[in-house]
């Protein structure tokens, strides 16, 4: 009995620290969505908001979010940008993966140079990207931010693919191809299928890297016509500390916790899928 008293408590000690240290690291998080709503231009809790008075709440920086230009245009790059680099990024991971998948001479190399944009400091990426990039004209551009955007992305793609593989059946593959089947057709029907969990999560993480990355857009996009909402955000705290930033930082908390969601959805549904019988008629 009382060793069972002492487990109990240890195991209320674990998670009243597990519940602490979430707490401590998503406090920032929830801090910006009340001052969001301040109706002072201030970044700070006023009198009114902590008092809960109802004057001292106010959308008004949500409405100029929503009527600026300039945050439209940074919205509509991030999202153009980031469908775009999660595309390639998961396209080119996927094929990665197939390939590594297989026995090849200097395979450990291979991964390791795919798996470089995840240990490199972002700093010194993004100084070589543009040193590289300024050269052959993508500096300023959609296409440039696209492929270096692509490049964070395609190491998350490569991962999660690979470990979807590690349990593959290759059986299946040899079966499909006994039956007649085009590759075409058996990669179609049976390898992505199998391997779509691994895709769309892989595709997902991208596509948030790509959402919220702002140190490579600071080098490759000095023109305000190819901000994106991170690189718009980190110039208006630099030049012009408005709350503004605080609903727009609220609204892409909410936009990536929707998309993480969804993506959570679309991957269970496609495990379900992948348990079911495949047929490659």
């Amino acid at each position: 009995m009382n060793g069972y008293t002492i487990e109990t408590a240890w195991s209320v000690l674990f998670s009243v620290i597990c519940w602490t240290i979430l707490i401590f690291l998503i406090a920032p998080i929830f801090v910006i969505i009340p001052l969001s709503f301040n109706a002072e231009p201030y970044f700070t809790f006023t009198s009114g908001m902590l008092h809960l008075r109802s004057e001292a709440f106010s959308t008004r920086w949500y409405d100029a979010f929503v009527s600026d230009a300039g945050w439209m245009v940074a919205v509509r790059n991030s999202f153009l940008v980031g469908i775009l680099s999660t595309l390639l990024a998961t396209t080119l991971g996927t094929l990665a993966a197939l390939g590594l998948n297989k026995p090849l001479p200097l395979r450990s190399l291979i991964v390791s140079l795919l798996l470089a944009p995840m240990i490199v400091p972002i700093i010194v990426l993004a100084a070589g990207t543009y040193f590289v990039f300024a050269k052959v004209g993508l500096v300023d551009s959609y296409l440039g931010l696209v492929l270096a955007h692509a490049t964070l992305g395609l190491p998350f793609v490569v991962v999660t693919v690979l470990a979807s593989l590690s349990n593959f059946d290759h059986g299946l593959v040899r079966a499909g191809l006994i039956s007649g089947a085009h590759p075409t057709m058996v990669f179609r029907r049976i390898t992505l299928p199998l391997i779509a969990p691994g895709v769309l999560s892989g595709a997902a993480l991208a596509f948030v890297t790509s959402f919220d990355e702002a140190v490579i857009t600071l080098f490759l996009s000095p023109s305000p016509g190819y901000y994106t909402v991170p690189r718009k955000m980190w110039s208006g705290l630099r030049e012009q500390i408005s709350p503004t930033i605080l609903a727009v930082a609220t609204t892409w908390i909410v936009l990536s916790l929707v998309l993480m969601i969804l993506m959570g959805v679309l991957r269970r549904q496609s495990v379900k899928r992948s348990a079911k019988p495949i047929s490659v008629v």
